[in-house]
């Protein structure tokens, strides 16, 4: 089947995102495709920054090296914990993660002290640039997928940070200094690393995949080992050819839930080759675009544009409530191969579902052969068309057939702008899960792959030897 899928990571400059007034140039149109669809195949994209950024986010990681390379090996009681959801804006300063073999630096405007006040509070240098450096390009990058969505100017300003900040506040978003696996550090308890046969660690086990609850991430790290997990849930490593200017993007659970569920997360482990050779673990620089406490992560720009909008999404979320949220209990996630934060994950290494184990698990009557045929054939076309908008970016969204059969009569329905992106026959109603192939909707397919037929797949399928070929779908 021939598609327009990116062969590898997309790679955007940060000054073709930036937008300006007046009409969108072609640069800013194709850059803004190019990172759409890297999120949508990879669920990360590499960002390319000018020379004099990329020199700042350099000296950065240096002075990172040097923090924690001098930081006592033994962590002291006060500083050690993990990750609480209830702290989420609220973390500062310097903490470790035994179990994860961690360490962490956050710098947060408002909380984070910027000039320290004794030997003790020393800090990594430069956080003070980065940080809005690193807070201007995740807004950059977040108004691309909004323009890429259709949706108004900047559509999430009233759940960001003011820009500066007012008064007293605290920022939400974060810039966390990180190491992993130094040597020196001996407070580690491996509870979440696994070593594999070549010796490299992964900080996570394969029933834990986190996901970062922010709205935009960008990570620039002095060493490869960030995978993260493609549409088709295969690991892909996704620093390991970065320029000295370039960093990983990848959206969270925050824009999952602020767009609908079009925005897939970015489900992500650490992979460190040879850590005990390495003098000073491996360093990165995070920075974390997350909405603000006081506010709701809700759909109405979606609706606005005319996007559907599904039953899970559509009553506000509280963002302190969505932040208690564990990731291993709530089931927010909806794309064919992730169903909740559980992510369930099957023998051959693909990811399925929950509702259709469900239905594999009920008890029923086994069906004839014909209606098994036509169930077939339905779920057959429904998935050839899925996998043709996922090598495109294209998110799609199913609406009812009878209201569908009046939406292609019109040029401003919900699902006019994704039939014309895909390229679906005229006059045809869109996929739907009781629908039968029929010629148009065949020739469709075969336009993509020649000499494929939904006949041929059913025949070798499902019709029973002793069964008539009169059954086969045309």
């Amino acid at each position: 089947m021939a598609g327009d899928g990116l062969p590898t990571l997309g790679r955007v400059k940060l000054v073709d995102l930036v937008v300006k007034e007046g009409l969108p140039s072609d640069s800013y149109k194709v850059s803004v495709s190019t990172l759409c669809q890297s999120l949508a195949q990879y669920s990360a994209a590499i960002i390319q920054f000018p020379a004099g950024d990329g020199a700042l986010l350099r000296s950065g990681l240096e002075s990172a090296r040097l923090y924690f390379h001098h930081r006592s090996s033994y962590p002291s009681e006060d500083v050690i914990h993990t990750n609480e959801s209830r702290d989420w804006c609220k973390t500062s300063g310097y903490h470790a993660d035994p179990q994860l073999w961690q360490e962490t630096y956050d710098y947060r405007p408002g909380l984070t002290p910027s000039e320290p006040g004794s030997e003790m509070d020393l800090s990594p240098v430069g956080l003070v640039d980065i940080f809005p450096l690193l807070g201007k390009a995740s807004r950059d990058i977040l108004d691309a997928i909004s323009f890429n969505l259709s949706l108004r100017s900047s559509p999430f300003t009233e759940i960001l940070d003011n820009v500066p900040l007012r008064g007293s506040e605290i920022s939400s978003s974060v810039l966390s200094v990180c190491c992993q696996a130094r040597p020196t550090f001996h407070g580690a308890q491996h509870h979440n690393l696994t070593t594999q046969d070549d010796g490299n660690l992964i900080m996570f086990s394969e029933q834990e995949h986190p996901a970062d609850k922010s709205l935009i991430s960008i990570v620039k790290s002095d060493k490869a080992g960030l995978h993260i997990r493609d549409f088709q849930g295969h690991w892909i490593l996704v620093d390991g050819d970065l320029g000295p200017q370039e960093a990983v993007i990848y959206p969270g659970l925050a824009l999952y839930q602020a767009t609908a569920g079009y925005i897939n997360p970015a489900l992500h482990r650490i992979e460190i080759s040879n850590p005990q050779s390495n003098l000073y673990g491996r360093c990165s620089l995070t920075f974390k675009l997350m909405p603000k406490s006081m506010t709701n992560l809700n759909s109405s720009e979606m609706r606005a544009a005319g996007h559907g909008v599904e039953a899970q999404f559509q009553l506000p979320v509280p963002v302190e409530d969505f932040m208690q949220r564990s990731q291993p209990t709530d089931g927010l996630l909806n794309r064919h191969n992730l169903s909740s934060f559980n992510f369930p994950t099957a023998h051959d290494g693909t990811m399925k579902p929950l509702i259709r184990r469900r239905k594999s698990n009920s008890k029923c009557k086994p069906l004839p052969p014909s209606k098994r045929l036509r169930l077939e054939a339905q779920r057959v076309l429904k998935e050839r068309v899925q996998d043709i908008a996922d090598k495109k970016g294209i998110k799609l969204r199913f609406c009812s057939l009878k209201d569908c059969e009046s939406h292609i009569h019109s040029l401003d329905s919900p699902c006019a702008n994704i039939r014309m992106e895909i390229g679906w026959p005229p006059g045809v109603p869109f996929v739907h899960p009781h629908d039968l192939p029929n010629k148009a909707k065949v020739g469709f397919l075969e336009a993509y792959e020649p000499g494929w037929t939904i006949t041929h797949d059913m025949e070798l399928s499902l019709v029973d030897p002793g069964q008539s070929a009169q059954h086969s779908v045309h």
